[in-house]
């Protein structure tokens, strides 16, 4: 694996990471509630979620890409038209973050495991990492290997992203509730996504 390679998967899950899905809704709504205490248990719960999502989905493209060097082809070019997808609709999403503040006191414990919870049991997880890894995955490489770096960048990123939303809401939450702050976000983020989506597309049509 290339370290352009690397770096790419970085910015692109960057990207997709900071786009407020249901797992950040939770992890807002309970710093909105409670403050600062929850960024650490609720980025573990995160991590951890991710963790599950994203092993079975490695997997699976393992197995794809063992069988088919046509099926893993396809199923790249679709991963490129989901990104186009996301873009387009976090493009549009306008600017609201519809987070409301968790007032019931749970323990640390209760938190975390709300939070792997819905990020791994989502099933629109899985579907998303079956079609995005395979972008940066080289079938020429090391499967195994790949995908310990993969995992690993990416639950670093999970729980840096889930942390940072949860001290944001707590200490400014004017921040998540400024309809033009999101607004710019949401367009800048779909316009990016849209951008990979397209040059890996490109990438595909010229090989």
């Amino acid at each position: 694996m290339s370290f352009e390679n690397w770096a790419a998967f970085v910015a692109a899950s960057t990207i997709l990471l900071v786009i407020p899905g249901p797992t950040i809704l939770l992890v807002v709504s309970y710093a909105l509630g409670q403050g600062w205490r929850t960024a650490l248990p609720m980025a573990v719960g995160v991590a951890l979620g991710d963790f599950t999502a994203m092993t079975l989905s490695m997997l699976g493209i393992g197995a794809l890409l063992a069988a088919s060097a046509t099926v893993f082809t396809v199923l790249k070019v679709i991963g490129a038209f989901y990104l186009i997808y996301l873009g387009i609709k976090l493009f549009r999403a306008g600017g609201t973050l519809k987070a409301e503040p968790r007032l019931d006191a749970v323990s640390s414990a209760k938190m975390m495991a709300h939070a792997w919870l819905v990020t791994a049991l989502n099933p629109k997880s899985i579907t998303f990492f079956v079609a995005f890894l395979p972008q940066f995955l080289d079938r020429h490489a090391d499967f195994w290997t790949q995908m310990l770096i993969f995992e690993t960048t990416f639950l670093a990123l999970a729980f840096a992203n889930a942390f940072g939303y949860a001290l944001i809401a707590a200490r400014a939450r004017n921040v998540v509730r400024n309809p033009r702050a999101i607004r710019i976000f949401n367009r800048t983020g779909g316009t990016l996504l849209v951008g990979a989506g397209i040059a890996t597309v490109a990438m595909r049509s010229g090989n």
